[in-house]
């Protein structure tokens, strides 16, 4: 079975594709099938987000589409960026400069907690829809550190760990991280639904 990822993320499609290439399932990117799909994120939560990103795809392929939404909360930033973490700042602003920008409208805050959420969503082409979320309690480092993962990575600590998303090795950020924990759950339920199709 073929999926296609909403996203033009090659990280992304990665971690899906360590997960799910175990159940069968072939993840590429909308961009190898020809698509270049544009959705308006009008959602007010991570999970619409992604619903409408695959919903999109799903109809512009006529294959089950796969989509993630996810963001960092920030608590002392009433929850910002959330929804909009991947536009943070506006588009002009490349990974380090949202996450820097994040940095500096937490200057002099002592409060650095924070939180991580992913949202995925599947949907068939016979409209069936399988939805999953995860969420990774952390804080905000006050200076960036390591060079791995993408996006906030490196100023998102976990303190159990004492390092940030972009200090684990992909195996270490598998097993905490807020997309490891959506597909976990998303993996339960796919395996469900693919029994229940035989």
């Amino acid at each position: 079975m073929k999926f296609i990822l909403a996203s033009q993320n090659p990280h992304k499609l990665k971690e899906m594709n360590d997960i799910l290439s175990a159940h069968g399932i072939e993840v590429v990117l909308e961009g190898d099938v020809g698509l270049h799909v544009e959705v308006e994120e009008t959602g007010s939560t991570f999970a619409e987000n992604a619903m409408l990103k695959a919903k999109a795809v799903m109809e512009a392929s006529g294959l089950p589409a796969i989509a993630d939404d996810s963001g960092v909360c920030v608590d002392a930033l009433n929850g910002a960026p959330g929804v909009y973490s991947a536009r943070y700042g506006g588009p002009e602003l490349d990974d380090a400069g949202r996450y820097r920008l994040l940095l500096e409208n937490l200057r002099g805050q002592t409060n650095r907690t924070a939180h991580f959420i992913s949202a995925i969503a599947c949907i068939f082409p016979n409209g069936d829809t399988i939805e999953a979320e995860g969420i990774c309690p952390g804080t905000i480092a006050f200076v960036p550190m390591g060079n791995g993962g993408f996006g906030y990575d490196p100023v998102f600590f976990l303190p159990q760990l004492k390092k940030t998303y972009a200090q684990l090795t992909p195996a270490e950020k598998a097993a905490v991280s807020h997309r490891g924990k959506a597909l976990a759950v998303f993996e339960e339920k796919l395996k469900a639904y693919l029994a229940q199709q035989k």
